[in-house]
């Protein structure tokens, strides 16, 4: 318990940082909503007609006249994004940066087994990943609520808990690869974000390429798969035995690791 709240602590600030500006985004979309809603049935119109751009990010298939398909067009590719960003820079500097900051010595000496340091450090990242999109959901139903839109609390249930599920499986594979690294990896991080963002931008631009969705965790957290009904159990099965592995990568590799 003495590590997994020091790993809390460590990470506030970053927690906080993350969580205002995702809240902040977020609700700003929603607040601008009433201003453009006469306009987005007309802009609705016109990304229909822009073929592979629209296909790409599901606008092809949501009506972003209407609140909710605004929301997910907006709000669910900044959420989706930003929380990746976050859960990936989270993950991969989880067991990487006892060797980065040269602080392993002072950790190791004392009598904690190794499975129960990346036991800790992992609970800590979940623990931060599940409190962030708790706040930014709490936000965003009261900024729906303050623009005096009636709340689809199904609807964005869904989304933020598919967005909640992406964010879990990447840092559990950036934990894996944090066990690898014996410097920070952030760009690694990052990187693989944004990998993962374009796999499923391209998985939604042609048929030949679906497959990719059963690899992107993004595949799993589109709006208009999740509004219109599209069976993703698939999907998330695949991501979450990512996730296993990268948890599994974890314990197995930091078990065994010579740390300098």
């Amino acid at each position: 318990m003495i590590l997994f709240r020091h790993e809390l602590r460590q990470g506030r600030a970053a927690f906080w940082i993350w969580t205002a500006a995702l809240a902040l985004l977020m609700d700003a979309c929603v607040f601008l909503f009433p201003g453009m809603k006469g306009q987005m049935a007309a802009a609705g119109r016109l990304f229909g007609s822009m073929g592979g751009f629209t296909a790409a990010f599901g606008m092809d298939r949501l009506n972003v006249g209407t609140l909710i398909g605004f929301y997910c067009v907006e709000c669910g590719s900044i959420l989706g994004l930003g929380g990746a960003f976050f859960a990936c820079h989270a993950g991969v500097s989880a067991l990487a940066k006892e060797e980065r900051d040269k602080t392993a010595e002072f950790l190791l000496t004392h009598p904690l087994p190794r499975a129960r340091i990346v036991t800790g450090k992992l609970a800590a990242v979940l623990i931060q990943i599940a409190g962030m999109n708790l706040i930014v959901l709490c936000l965003a139903v009261l900024s729906v609520g303050l623009i005096g839109e009636k709340i689809p609390f199904r609807q964005l249930l869904l989304m933020h808990g598919a967005c909640c599920l992406l964010q879990v499986e990447l840092a559990c594979a950036c934990a894996g690869i944090s066990a690898f690294l014996r410097r920070g990896g952030a760009g690694i991080g990052m990187g693989l974000a944004a990998v993962m963002y374009l796999l499923n931008l391209i998985a939604n631009l042609t048929d030949r390429a679906a497959f990719l969705k059963y690899i992107s965790p993004f595949g799993y957290c589109e709006g208009a798969d999740i509004l219109t009904g599209v069976p993703l159990g698939g999907r998330i099965a695949a991501g979450m035995l990512l996730a296993c592995m990268g948890v599994a990568g974890a314990y197995w590799r930091y078990g065994k690791k010579d740390i300098r």
